[in-house]
């Protein structure tokens, strides 16, 4: 008797059978992403991104595996604006959170500082609004599972991430720095249950983070790991500290220091505590990724790693030096924007891949949503650009890229705005009396020679474009303090 095949059916079969096939390996329809936001870490605090002291291997091998971006820039000097940057797309200055939250208020400078500035800071909102669509809330709506564990400092009760649109928040409130034993348990987190004698927080979050990634199943997910580190209070594992206190001691390192202004800077990179929080960062970044590997879903998750501003090396123990770029933390200069940042697509960017070109914290936003095959929304990334032709191999024309910091920094900064166009930057400090600054980054990656007065052409041009900006955006801007001395003559 003759067997006759319904051959629709056995394709269909056919095709079953090798979807779950792709299941059993741990793949999925849609890219995963794994987004390492780390805290105040420098741009040259990286070995692949010029550290010679500080020890990065898994970092540094991520950056070997994917691009890596020599102009990568955070939309603000400070932390919690560059973190609302990348989950709204939007400037700073359009969504009215330009300092961190918690920093003085008009009416609050007195709790600070002195209130003798000539300048009182702009109002800011000390929230992320609930009315943005965050980028966590984008990918939930599209089927993923969201995650987020560490800093988060975008508000407080009801601004949390599980408010903003992730599933799972370890550690996430509105503190900008550790609480409790800082590094080590107990933490007095809300957030976080305090774990067992000796724990540490960085290690704790790569725990969480694996956690997730090992019960996320076969849904597509977006992990957020936000290090606290390597925030002051510094603070890392005994045996790391004795490494730098030792490897300081071998090379013959002494700490060098410098003046910018009325501030010292540190001139080099040799604090051993501080080393060892970085490489406690990086060993924290290599299990994570390790689970990836072991899971079979390195092949099918984008890692993105980037830092929300310049390294300290103006004030408050001046843990780190961001030479040969200028100041830190605070700054408008290049040492308090620019950041290393390393994006791997699998399949897509090739191994060891480099670019110079400028990029800024919006852009996440809208690379992503590309990346994951998902609909743009462009009246939310207002400010973003996809840097996926970057990631291609192709060119991208970004335009210029905007910084508006209409405050006094903790750092020892002062108010006010700058912009990049190409090689050329301009800024703008507000206080009256204080010149414009001009610099050709291509040429003066230090900053050191100011060309405004030989050049106010370009002045002209990129203030106008500044002006135009600060009024689209609806920038607030500092007001005369009438109890400074300029005012009353004292």
């Amino acid at each position: 008797m003759k067997v006759r095949l319904n051959w629709g059916i056995v394709i269909l079969a056919l095709v079953v059978t090798a979807c779950g096939g792709m299941k059993k390996k741990g793949t999925a329809s849609k890219p995963n992403i794994l987004f390492i936001l780390v805290d105040d870490l420098g741009w040259t605090d990286i070995g692949e991104f010029g550290s010679s002291f500080y020890e990065t291997p898994n970092v540094d091998a991520l950056t070997k595996k994917g691009m890596k971006f020599t102009s990568a820039y955070a939309a603000c000097p400070v932390c919690s604006p560059t973190r609302a940057s990348i989950l709204t797309g939007k400037y700073p200055a359009r969504t009215s959170t330009t300092d961190w939250f918690g920093a003085p208020q008009p009416e609050t400078v007195g709790k600070h500082w002195t209130k003798d500035k000539p300048l009182l800071p702009a109002p800011y909102n000390e929230f992320m609004a609930l009315e943005e669509q965050t980028l966590a809330e984008t990918f939930k709506a599209n089927g993923y599972s969201t995650f987020f564990a560490g800093k988060w400092h975008l508000g407080d009760e009801g601004y949390y991430p599980e408010d903003q649109g992730f599933d799972i928040n370890k550690g996430g409130y509105h503190a900008g720095s550790p609480r409790g034993n800082h590094y080590f348990t107990p933490y007095n987190n809300p957030k976080l249950q305090d774990g067992p004698p000796n724990e540490n927080l960085t290690n704790r979050l790569a725990d969480e983070t694996i956690s997730f990634i090992e019960q996320a199943g076969n849904k597509p997910f977006l992990a957020y790991l936000s290090f606290y580190s390597v925030h002051t209070p510094l603070g890392a594992p005994q045996d790391l500290i004795d490494k730098y206190t030792e490897k300081k001691k071998r090379l013959a390192l002494d700490d060098a220091w410098g003046k910018q202004g009325n501030n010292k800077v540190r001139l080099n990179q040799c604090l051993p505590v501080y080393g060892a929080m970085v490489e406690s960062m990086d060993n924290a970044v290599g299990k994570v990724l390790k689970t990836l590997k072991e899971k079979n879903l390195d092949q099918n998750t984008i890692v993105v790693f980037m830092s929300d501003n310049g390294g300290l090396s103006t004030s408050e123990g001046h843990p780190t030096s961001n030479l040969p770029l200028k100041a830190g933390k605070g700054w408008l200069y290049e040492g308090g924007v620019r950041e290393p940042m390393v994006i791997f697509w699998p399949g897509v960017t090739k191994a060891g891949i480099q670019t110079d070109q400028y990029v800024v914290s919006t852009d996440f936003y809208p690379t992503l949503l590309e990346m994951a095959g998902l609909p743009l929304l462009p009246e939310q990334h207002v400010d973003g650009k996809s840097m996926v032709p970057l990631l291609q191999g192709e060119k991208m024309d970004r335009g210029a890229v905007f910084w508006h910091y209409p405050h006094y920094g903790n750092q020892g900064s002062s108010p006010g705005s700058s912009v990049r166009l190409g090689d050329w930057k301009l800024i703008q400090w507000f206080e009256k009396g204080r010149e414009m600054e001009l610099y050709n980054l291509k040429n003066d990656l230090g900053e050191n020679n100011n060309l405004a007065a030989s050049n106010p052409e370009k002045v002209q041009e990129l203030l106008k474009l500044l002006d135009d900006w600060r009024k689209e955006t609806g920038a607030r801007m500092p007001s005369e303090n009438p109890n400074s001395a300029a005012m009353t003559g004292r």
